[in-house]
């Protein structure tokens, strides 16, 4: 059975709502078993499966708080959608190898979502404003 758009944003918003209340275990729920996790520039690359995934996500509860997400639009297609959005917080951490020092960020965010058939989200691809977080993170 293909799965709706609604079915499709329900589990994204799960998601995003797991990652805003720096919920670990939920947001790895969220995902398959041996789903694929791409953050492009994350240093190890693509992994696979939950647990591999965790790490990841791990460092960014560490690096980044009080997060919202904004979603600015979605296009669809048969198992997978396309998210554009931006994520307004602190930086109290080092977001990506820079020192936060506690400072407001907010950058865009490009997630590439494909689902199992299931529902659950099989691939996440995700690009991020890098250029943006490194105008707002100045390092001295």
């Amino acid at each position: 059975m293909a799965l709706t758009r609604e079915d499709m944003d329900r589990k994204i918003d799960e998601h995003f709502g797991f990652e805003a209340a720096d919920n670990v275990a939920g947001v790895l729920a969220t995902l398959a078993p041996d789903a694929e996790h791409d953050i492009v520039g994350w240093p190890t690359g693509p992994t696979h499966g939950r647990e591999a995934a965790r790490p990841f996500y791990e460092t960014l509860f560490a690096d980044l708080s009080d997060g919202k997400v904004e979603t600015l639009r979605r296009l669809y297609g048969e198992g997978f959608l396309v998210d554009e959005s931006l994520w307004r917080g602190r930086a109290p951490g080092r977001p990506f190898g820079l020192e936060g020092r506690g400072r407001p960020l907010e950058f865009r965010l490009l997630h590439i979502i494909e689902y199992a058939d299931n529902g659950d989200m099989q691939r996440e691809n995700v690009w991020l404003d890098l250029a943006s977080i490194i105008q707002q993170l100045p390092q001295d």
